[in-house]
């Protein structure tokens, strides 16, 4: 099993009322976390594309911000998570341009996810009527960037985009391209993209037990996989939250006061096609924060990994039980910066080397094995 973090510039409003400049500061901040994560030997960084999501994400040019980290860390690979590809947010044949290019600056390092935008207030500001409009928009464009990557002379006349005879650059350094991954909240479309051949982003933010029904429509279908791209990318991500600090109760009672309740009520007022589960208080109400009891339920359900290494071990290990393949941890959540950095750095001395000694990176197999096919 493989780990990451996810970051998303997050900008809760009790930081903002403390510091009018904090927008900046938690920008900065993820940055160094992510510096924090390459040294510690995690191995992947994911970054958020949102746009309009006050306080929720502030990270709307992703392509920037990721093509910083490939020169601020050294071997963590970088993923966007997500590129929105429906044409009227991002051009497609500018989404192949900056991937290229983002494998040239990394040296190989970038990841390829890919999806739809979080929900109508985002999609909306760019001129798309619904939301149910995206889904043909990504079944259009996501077949093209292979093409777009081998071709010399590309063209394409679709509904929703189209491109004259043209060669499109830079062209992916690494062969054949990055690794593809989507975006997938059901057992349906984690089947889909199974058979797709791509990786699975699960931003579900669900207990191990919810998401094994997940991973097994995954694994069940992947074996007979017809890749869109190069190769198939056999992998399934798993976001969750952690808090890994020295002091197990300690751990808990950072866990009361970080800013669960807006984050959680944030997801539901801007992820609007997530069903709300009943008790969630329309906006502008928010949900409480967990107290110490909620917090100890939370993780004896898997719904967060927390306490000191011991224990989050032993938690991370109900994951690896159901067939997950990699292991992501948002840390937008509002704890201290020193928090997350001693959440990081225990990680990735107590847990990582228990569960990933493997130096080599599972999507960097995939693409060798596939460059090793082209040239025989």
């Amino acid at each position: 099993m493989e780990f990451g973090i996810f970051l998303q510039g997050h900008v809760p409003r009790r930081r903002l009322e403390q510091d009018p400049d904090y927008e900046h500061a938690s920008l900065i901040e993820d940055v160094r976390l992510a510096e924090e994560a390459d040294r510690a030997g995690f191995k992947y960084v994911w970054v958020s594309e949102h746009h309009f999501l006050h306080e929720y994400s502030h990270i709307s040019a992703s392509e920037v911000f990721l093509g910083y980290l490939a020169a601020a860390t050294e071997r963590i690979h970088l993923g966007s998570a997500i590129f929105n590809i429906t044409p009227p947010v991002n051009q497609p044949v500018r989404v192949a341009e900056r991937v290229a290019l983002l494998d040239h600056l990394s040296k190989g390092r970038f990841e390829f996810g890919t999806g739809r935008g979080a929900g109508s207030l985002e999609v909306t500001g760019f001129g798309i009527e619904n939301t149910d409009d995206t889904k043909d928009m990504f079944e259009e464009v996501l077949k093209e960037f292979p093409r777009m990557w081998r071709e010399t002379e590309y063209s394409f006349e679709g509904k929703y985009f189209s491109v004259p005879p043209r060669n499109v650059l830079p062209k992916p350094w690494k062969k054949p391209h990055p690794p593809i991954w989507q975006a997938a909240g059901n057992p349906p479309t984690y089947e889909k993209a199974a058979r797709n051949g791509l990786g699975v982003l699960g931003f579900n933010f669900s207990s191990y037990k919810e998401m094994e029904p997940m991973v097994t429509a995954y694994k069940n279908a992947i074996g007979e996989a017809e890749p869109l791209g190069e190769f198939v990318n056999d992998n399934v991500m798993i976001t969750n939250g952690v808090v890994c600090l020295s002091d197990g109760e300690r751990a808990r009672k950072v866990a009361t006061d970080m800013g669960s309740g807006l984050l959680q009520s944030l997801v539901f007022r801007y992820h609007d096609t997530f069903p709300a589960p009943p008790g969630v208080p329309k906006w502008p109400a928010l949900l409480p924060d967990a107290d110490l009891e909620q917090v100890e339920w939370r993780i004896n359900e898997g719904f967060l990994l927390c306490g000191d290494p011991d224990e989050v071990l032993e938690q991370v290990k109900k994951y690896e039980s159901i067939g997950a393949d990699q292991i992501v941890f948002g840390l937008p959540v509002d704890m201290t910066h020193e928090d997350a950095v001693e959440t990081i750095q225990l990680f990735g001395k107590h847990v990582i080397p228990k569960l990933d000694p493997d130096p080599v990176h599972r999507t960097t197999k995939f693409r060798d094995a596939a460059a090793v096919t082209a040239r025989t």
